[in-house]
């Protein structure tokens, strides 16, 4: 899937996401607070929250609440009992598919993330049964329309900050890095006035899988609008081009 397609998703997500703005923002406070638990309040001592911040900063949640939620993290750290797990699994037609939960109850968690994959007609499968198929990247969405800069400036100040790649589409630009190198970058962008649509250490395909049937479209459709309403799930990867 091309960044344009990745842009459309995050655009079509964004406007479902604002109709329940508050779920978006628990679901990142946990996130926050978990990291904090795991690497103590300090960003620039803390990788992961430095992460989960620059993710917050793209969903528009409000700095205030991204402080309080550190500082509330910070001081009640032995009360955060949310513990990380990871599903993979195949979806209709062979589509991968990587679920990441944060839950406190990781049997209840578990059972409804296999029901999600049920109903699509998919099927869980063991660790490392698909994310050999993803590569571990930071990836940037900027939108053209909110970008002062042409391609040429952007690309020059992205890879001098220590990014890997720069794509352009139609209708935006798809910055990639390092892991290690994510936070640099987004803080170099930052600085200089880009806004991003997106920016988060993401699991991207190696390969995607366009589907024609349309029984299979229908159904790797709901798995992917149940697993986005289950509250314990954070994110979401797939090779599904929904082009």
């Amino acid at each position: 899937m091309s960044g344009h397609s990745k842009f459309a998703n995050i655009k079509h997500k964004k406007e479902k996401n604002d109709a329940a703005k508050g779920k978006v923002f628990t679901m990142i406070g946990r996130e926050i607070a978990v990291a904090v638990k795991e690497g103590g309040p300090d960003p620039a001592n803390n990788f992961k929250l430095a992460q989960v911040i620059a993710k917050a900063k793209a969903n528009n949640m409000p700095n205030d609440t991204i402080d309080r939620g550190i500082k509330k993290a910070a001081g009640e750290g032995g009360n955060v009992n949310y513990e990380s797990a990871t599903y993979e699994g195949y979806g209709p037609g062979g589509t991968a598919i990587i679920v990441r939960c944060l839950t406190d109850n990781k049997n209840r968690t578990a059972a409804n993330v296999r029901n999600c994959f049920s109903k699509g007609q998919g099927s869980i499968g063991t660790q490392g049964c698909v994310s050999y198929m993803f590569d571990e990247k930071g990836q940037i969405i900027i939108d053209k329309e909110e970008c002062d800069l042409d391609a040429d400036d952007l690309m020059m100040l992205a890879l001098d900050a220590g990014a890997d790649d720069l794509a352009e589409e139609d209708d935006s630009f798809e910055i990639l890095t390092a892991p290690d190198q994510f936070e640099t970058v987004r803080k170099a962008l930052e600085d200089q006035g880009v806004a991003m649509v997106s920016a988060e250490v993401s699991m991207i395909p190696q390969n995607y899988v366009t589907l024609t049937n349309e029984t299979d479209i229908v159904n790797i459709g709901r798995i992917l609008d149940m697993l986005d309403e289950d509250d314990d799930v954070q994110e979401v990867y797939h090779n599904y081009s929904e082009e």
